[in-house]
């Protein structure tokens, strides 16, 4: 049994009492309260708490529930890991250069987005955005799974996409839909980017000439934060966006990419044929964003994100930490 400190029972017990009423459903406010401060105060057993009321023991267990759900008990679950998450947190910040850096808690969440989701929800609050702020939302397997999870209200604010992606076939490559799903996750609102990854070099003179595709290039230049995925070393990969042309061999020193914009392990720029042409964010619009949060985990993904890093394509962090340990010792090894 692990509960609040008897003042959290007690000091409310009688504000809340006055705001319930003097009966709750069936059961008087008095015997709810009695019931609540015996098994959690007094650590009285359902049974000790019936024979003192005059209740049965189920009546015990549904007067508890009922004082929790009129809000007379505080649960307080504490991480145990957290004072050493800030920690390794605030080191990684400091070998990084970044501005923050959000770990994920130890949990068994079944999926990716809910295990980051409180980390996520941590950076996205830090930004302090507001009705009419612009937050750019990224494409990938990660963020294709945060976009589902758990996310924080963000009123008024505008999301969109950072990159083409109309007739991929992988889920999580559709930006339109990725976007979308965050936006319904957190009521901002989303905007939509109607182009492909690659487009012809017709389609690209159209699209720059394309008032609706302007409008999202505007919304890119004005972002305050963005949720960037960053990509895996492309030789790793099993899926990719099918417009890149890996198998030319162009991308083998690729660590990874953000927004479609490849580097190397010192950050630098990696282009093919035809890279003007990509509907992307581009590197110089990322460097510029106030709150540009890269989201990734895994080893695989240190490369990435330590390359990312050097290219300035991040500033911010949201990792676990076994990846933040990584990301640590590989930093130190490399300096």
């Amino acid at each position: 049994m692990s509960d609040s400190p008897t003042t959290d029972v007690e000091s409310d017990a009688a504000a809340s009492a006055s705001a319930a009423g003097q009966r709750s459903g069936r059961f008087s406010i008095d015997s709810v309260y009695q019931a609540a401060r015996m098994y959690y105060v007094e650590e009285a057993t359902q049974v000790e708490i019936a024979s003192r009321l005059g209740v049965s023991r189920p009546t015990v267990s549904r007067l508890v529930a009922e004082a929790r759900r009129l809000g007379l008990v505080r649960i307080e679950v504490t991480d145990p890991y957290h004072d050493e998450n800030i920690e390794l947190g605030a080191q990684l910040k400091s070998a990084l250069g970044l501005q923050d850096v959000w770990l994920s808690a130890t949990t068994h969440a079944t999926t990716l987005g809910d295990n980051l989701s409180e980390a996520v929800a941590a950076a996205l609050e830090n930004m302090s955005l507001k009705a009419g702020d612009v937050l750019l939302v990224s494409s990938g397997r990660t963020m294709h799974e945060v976009a589902q999870g758990v996310l924080p209200p963000l009123p008024g604010v505008q999301l969109a996409p950072t990159v083409g992606g109309l007739t991929e076939p992988s889920p999580w490559f559709q930006t339109n839909e990725i976007t979308l799903r965050a936006a319904e996750r957190s009521g901002g609102f989303p905007s939509f980017l109607f182009a492909q990854a690659l487009p012809s070099v017709d389609m690209r003179r159209s699209l720059d000439d394309d008032p609706a595709f302007q409008h999202v290039v505007g919304l890119w230049e004005t972002a305050k934060g963005a949720l960037l995925g960053i990509g895996a070393p492309t030789v790793t990969r099993d899926t990719i966006s099918r417009f890149i042309p890996v198998a030319e061999g162009s991308f083998d020193d690729a660590v990874g990419d953000v927004c479609l914009n490849f580097f190397d392990a010192a950050g630098e720029a990696l282009e093919f044929p035809g890279s003007d042409r990509v509907v992307r964010t581009s590197r110089a619009v990322l460097q510029h964003i106030p709150h540009a949060v890269g989201v990734a985990v895994g080893p695989e993904k240190v490369p990435s994100i330590l390359g990312a890093v050097r290219a300035r394509l991040v500033n911010e962090l949201v990792t676990d930490t076994v990846t933040a340990r990584a990301l640590l010792a590989e930093s130190t090894r490399a300096s």
